[in-house]
């Protein structure tokens, strides 16, 4: 059997094996013009066995090289002769790295792949350049999840169906298939560290230290991924026993049960967790975190990522993000009478009722004596250094929250009744000052406050009649 027909069976096998592909799929190819992804596109096109599918080439001129429009011309030469669509693109600019190259790239082969309504974006990276990435991780000091090396799939809809094949036998194919691919002179720039670990130091080690260097790289990237999917299985029921709530932006989790387990599966779930609200922590990042949860204080909180934070409430951690709502709107109360209005508190809406009279109390309804009262009497958020009159004393609110067992994002919301004095007189569900108490039968300012959605407003709006 020819060299073209033995990697051809083995790609339509490795294929089908994995299900790739279905009849009638719509595939973007990306080609540089370079062997790895014209290779890639005959096999696609040629191999026998292989599902009907509809190809379209994809390649974006980076503009990095004096020569690149001719790279264009050529792959669009090649689609032709092969009977495939071509799409081409190029920058408006030159760019300046590898990295930028990169991004912008992908980006366009993401929005081709939307605009044709394609279920993939192949690339031709094969085994030669995973031993390559693995090598590089490992010099710069990746974890277990690094030494995967690359993905054969990525979101939204990457494949890379080379992965299994060497360049040697990728080039035997191109040399048989009459296929003459075009130069990037870039690839033999030493300025690049990827050229640099390709052209030097891999070849380097198979000839002085380890012949079999780059299948020993390939199998360390197995072990991995086998290692690293026992991991997400095992950490799944973790993860599982320990929340106890999630929604959208928080995660609260039991805390004593997180620091019951060994310090490395904690570091992993803390990673679990952060990644869940997209951040990611590092090994630093994870060491500090580790460290809060065990020794911070309760109603503080640590910086994760971005805008995610680690708050530590009693006996629970929570993953969430900083409020991105913003602002509060106070509300004011200018004197006796009846109305309703409605304000924010950390970006939750609260609407409040007021009359002259009666009535029952409870948590979210009470009565204060008009006799010693200064209004206007203001719903607003509670502030640092803000006190209350009890029975025993003044105290702090935020010893009274802590008293009552109030979480730092709930404290957050809660609203504060003051008079005209600045004088605390209630925390709506939570507890009252021992000021201005009416008797059973005396005529009071009830007031009445519950959580509500309201819409944002520049101002806080009261309705009197």
């Amino acid at each position: 059997m020819n060299a073209p027909m033995g990697l051809a069976n083995d790609f339509t096998g490795h294929v089908l094996g994995r299900g790739f592909f279905s009849e009638g799929d719509r595939i973007l190819v990306g080609v540089s013009g370079g062997m790895d992804s014209l290779a890639l596109l005959h096999l696609l096109r040629f191999s026998p066995g292989m599902p009907a599918t509809e190809l379209v080439v994809a390649h974006l001129d980076h503009r990095m090289r004096p020569e690149s429009d001719a790279d264009a011309i050529w792959v669009r030469g090649w689609a032709t002769a092969w009977g495939l669509e071509c799409r081409l693109g190029q920058v408006e600019t030159g760019l300046s790295s590898e990295e930028e190259a990169r991004s912008v790239r992908y980006a366009f082969f993401e929005r081709e792949r939307k605009a044709l309504r394609a279920r993939w974006v192949l690339t031709g990276h094969h085994a030669d350049d995973q031993a390559e990435t693995i090598l590089f991780r490992i010099v710069r000091g990746t974890g277990l999840h690094g030494l995967e090396g690359i993905p054969e799939k990525r979101a939204p809809g990457i494949l890379r169906p080379l992965l299994p094949f060497t360049r040697d036998r990728l080039s035997e194919y191109a040399d048989g298939a009459g296929i003459r691919p075009r130069v990037d002179t870039s690839n033999e720039d030493p300025r690049f560290a990827r050229n640099i670990i390709r052209n030097e130091i891999l070849p380097r080690l198979e000839s002085a230290v380890a012949p079999g260097a780059r299948r020993s790289l390939l199998r360390l990237g197995r072990i991995a991924r086998r290692e690293e999917t026992a991991w997400k299985s095992i950490l799944e029921d973790l993860v599982r026993d320990l929340v106890i709530e999630e929604e959208d932006g928080r995660i609260e989790i039991k805390r004593q049960e997180f620091l019951g387990h060994d310090e490395a599966v904690r570091a992993r779930l803390l990673r679990t967790l952060a990644a869940r609200l997209g951040a990611t922590l590092g090994e630093a990042g994870t060491r500090s975190a580790l460290a809060f949860t065990s020794a911070g204080v309760s109603g503080h909180e640590h910086p994760i990522a971005g805008t995610v934070r680690l708050v530590r409430s009693f006996d629970r951690l929570i993953f969430c993000h900083r409020s991105d709502l913003g602002g509060d709107q106070t509300f004011d109360i200018e004197g006796l009478g009846d109305g309703r209005g409605s304000f924010l508190v950390g970006g939750r809406g609260w609407s409040v009722t007021w009359s002259l009279g009666q009535g029952r109390v409870s948590p979210w309804v009470e009565r204060f004596s008009v006799s010693g009262l200064e209004f206007p009497v203001t719903l607003r958020a509670w502030r640092p250094g803000d006190r209350m009159r009890r029975p025993y004393g003044s105290k702090k609110l935020k010893k009274i929250f802590g008293e009552k067992r109030v979480d730092l994002e709930e404290r957050s919301r809660a609203p504060v009744v003051v008079d005209g004095r600045e004088r605390v007189l209630w925390i709506p569900g939570v507890a009252r000052s021992s000021l201005l108490l009416p008797g059973v039968e005396d005529h009071a300012l009830m007031l009445s406050v519950s959580p509500v959605e309201i819409r944002r407003t520049d101002e806080a709006v009261a309705d009197v009649p």
